[in-house]
């Protein structure tokens, strides 16, 4: 009876731990998109992600300003069957970069999209406040593959009615990890200065020196070795589809883009859902972001992470490409 009520209580455990291991992530994606289009890509395969029950998609928020973000934003959660994802976007002063290549035009003169103007969409700091207020304690990722300026608004936020709490402190309660694409970790390129990085490079110091929990950083140096696209745009049977119609058009607009486009915003969403573990190996230590927008590396520290390559570049490339090829549920 001893042996039978030790196995019970096994079989209970080991049903419990792969019960808590399937929970879907819950996330935030705060992008910049429109200035690059592996955005896109990256919002394809969060939905994806989404569909196959791997995550929650809280909200979609913008660290840009340029007029079309909200609708950019609208038309891809209502592509794929999300309509209702709330939507920010970053007030007050912040980086306002348009679309270069014009393909956000056209997706929002093709797909249907609930929010039509930034106007319609919900201030950043305000939505998030809200999001983590409502949400269990320490169980929120953030996945940032833009701009630091919606993490140091909300950083500084003062309480409000979603929570009696300072930003800082309801980071620190309610995030359980910030994935930034972001920074560059390749020594040989000196002090690099990443765009995401640099556009407000104020709020990016800001947010790499006060946040309160971990970070893991997909760098500069990641994603440019990783090329994704190019089978989306080849699969016949992939039709109406904003994702493929954006990197139709913007993969022969760059002679860089042959194989594909880099993939640094895919890389960051792959391993906030799924961790880093099957595909990367980390370092670990502490950014140091400087006033500049570069940033260097302190290997004494333990808060941060930053990817480095582990499973050969064609097979992540098959991975990104298949998430990024699947059509809506």
């Amino acid at each position: 009876m001893k042996y039978k009520i030790i196995s019970l209580l096994l079989t209970m455990m080991l049903g419990t731990f792969a019960f808590a291991q399937q929970q879907p992530k819950s996330i935030i994606l705060d992008t910049d998109i429109g200035p690059d289009y592996d955005d896109v890509g990256a919002m394809a395969i969060l939905h994806t992600l989404a569909d196959k029950g791997e995550c929650r998609i809280l909200a979609t928020i913008a660290s840009n300003q340029y007029n079309n973000i909200a609708p950019v934003l609208s038309v891809l959660n209502t592509y794929f069957k999300r309509p209702g994802i709330p939507i920010g976007v970053v007030r007050g002063k912040a980086v306002n970069i348009p679309c270069g290549q014009k393909w956000d035009s056209l997706i929002v003169a093709r797909y249907p999209h609930r929010i039509k103007n930034n106007d319609e969409a919900e201030d950043a700091t305000t939505l998030y406040r809200k999001i983590l207020a409502a949400q269990p304690d320490q169980s929120v990722t953030i996945v940032t593959i833009g701009f630091m300026t919606n993490m140091a608004n909300l950083l500084q936020s003062k309480p409000d009615k979603a929570s009696p709490l300072s930003g800082a402190a309801l980071v620190k309660k309610k995030v359980k990890l910030l994935v930034s694409m972001a920074a560059c970790f390749n020594q040989k390129m000196g002090m690099f200065k990443e765009f995401n990085v640099e556009k407000d490079s104020v709020s990016s110091k800001i947010t790499f020196d006060n946040w309160p929990g971990p970070i893991i950083f997909s760098g500069f140096e990641i994603g440019e070795k990783i090329h994704t696209g190019l089978p989306v745009v080849r699969d016949k049977s992939i039709v109406h589809s904003p994702v493929k119609d954006v990197f139709q058009k913007c993969i022969p607009l760059d002679p860089n883009d042959a194989k594909g486009r880099m993939s640094w915003d895919e890389t960051a969403v792959l391993i906030a859902v799924r961790g880093y573990e099957k595909y990367f190996s980390v370092v670990k230590g502490k950014i140091i972001c400087n006033s500049n927008g570069s940033n260097l590396w302190d290997k004494t520290g333990t808060r941060d992470r930053y990817l480095v390559l582990k499973m050969p570049i064609p097979q992540i490339e098959a991975v990104l490409n298949t998430l990024m090829m699947h059509q809506p549920m």
